[in-house]
């Protein structure tokens, strides 16, 4: 560009060196104020906070269960997915408890929260729900939607897609039950077209109905809870591993909130599902996992000849039992893992004993045809299957190295 040498040298120079210091600098005081905004906006208010994270997913550390626990714990009423007032998105409704059921740890925040609005979840946190889908439920549901049928003329959505909404027990504010609501939806597939005829559109719009509502018995709590994971990743009816808690009593484990009381360096049991597992570069093969239970989480350090004779469970489980050596520095508490076990196969009991995946098995089917033995090969399939969908049937722990 026709400077002279000297003068370009210098400049490069000086560019250099603000390059080994200037931008460090510069972006520790730009992430300084994004921090402080971000902990301003969470401490005073939780709903726009967590609002604003949830239409952010995929994103950092925590799971949208996570977030919306912690907010619910702030005195957050977070709303469920519902085909009459969910938007694509999160958003903001109006409440009247906020700040009313702040958790005791969390107590002294009172005063400091300001926010009282509601989040709704929106449609975007249903597996397998297209977002064309949503933004078509949206756009034709005017003043609302007064049954399943009502939502499949109007918007023209399949069987299917109309299921993926009933999983997700987004049929509520009609009165339908997630089991009440495949019912329905089932009953679509037989008259599939037929309704879309003049005749029969203008039957429905009447009022007209096939057959009288079925009485379904209704689901299970823990029922419930294991198909709002499998739709949302999340639940607000209830945490899983509080369905546990009295068989995790009887085998001596204690709660995630009791080890904020519990003396240091004392034997203790754990349990919950496995949210986090960190494998750092920098801290020579330990693990460090975070399991959460119905009160709270527990940070566990595996180190590593431990997780070497436990590599399966602390790779695979979904939810997981530790026991270890408690350890607490300030407010920061840690279990030093020395046994570990694979709850996993528990989330059938959560069930009910219920069947939670898609497959159907029938025990009693069990052993009436083949050759001898295959009463005991089919049993043990059933098992695997059964232990399978358990696998599944909660998110994975997310993994960071």
């Amino acid at each position: 560009r026709g400077y002279a040498q000297d003068f370009a040298e210098r400049c490069f120079s000086q560019i250099e060196g603000f390059g080994s210091y200037g931008f460090p600098e510069s972006h520790a005081a730009s992430f300084a104020l994004l921090v402080y905004v971000s902990c301003w906006v969470k401490c005073h208010y939780p709903d726009v906070f967590l609002a604003a994270l949830l239409n952010s997913q995929p994103l950092g550390f925590y799971a949208p269960a996570q977030l919306v626990r912690d907010a619910q714990e702030h005195g957050v009423d977070v709303r469920p997915v519902d085909i009459n007032l969910s938007d694509l998105e999160i958003v903001m409704e109006k409440s009247n408890i906020g700040g009313d059921y702040i958790a005791p740890r969390h107590a002294e925040m009172r005063d400091d929260i300001w926010g009282t609005n509601g989040v709704r979840l929106g449609f975007n946190l249903v597996k397998g729900l297209k977002t064309e889908h949503a933004n078509l439920i949206v756009a034709r549901r005017g003043t609302g939607y007064d049954s399943v049928r009502d939502v499949w003329l109007r918007t023209n959505l399949s069987p299917a897609a109309l299921e993926v909404l009933a999983e997700a027990d987004a049929f509520q504010s009609l009165g339908l039950s997630r089991r009440d609501a495949l019912w329905s939806v089932k009953g679509l597939i037989g008259t599939h077209g037929a309704d879309s005829l003049p005749l029969f559109r203008a039957a429905g719009e009447a009022g007209h109905r096939d057959e009288p509502d079925a009485n379904l018995p209704p689901m299970l709590l823990g029922e419930e809870v294991i198909h709002d994971y499998r739709s949302l990743s999340l639940s607000l009816k209830a945490h899983p591993v509080g369905f546990l808690r009295e068989w995790l009593t009887r085998k001596r484990a204690i709660s995630a909130d009791d080890l904020r009381t519990a003396p240091a360096g004392r034997i203790v049991t754990v349990a919950g599902l496995v949210l986090v597992r960190q494998r750092p570069g920098t801290a020579s093969g330990v693990i460090f996992a975070t399991l959460e239970d119905e009160t709270g989480v527990a940070n566990i350090i595996v180190w590593p000849k431990v997780f070497e004779a436990n590599r399966a469970i602390v790779l695979g489980a979904r939810m997981m039992a530790v026991k270890g050596e408690l350890q607490r520095e300030g407010l920061v508490i840690h279990v030093i893992a020395r046994e570990l076990i694979d709850l996993t196969p528990k989330l059938l009991d959560i069930a009910g004993g219920h069947d939670i995946g898609d497959a159907v098995v029938a025990r009693a089917d069990e052993g009436k045809t083949g050759p001898h033995g295959s009463r005991t090969r089919e049993r043990d399939q059933y098992a695997e299957l059964q232990a399978r969908k358990a696998h599944l049937a909660l998110p994975a722990g997310r993994n960071f190295h």
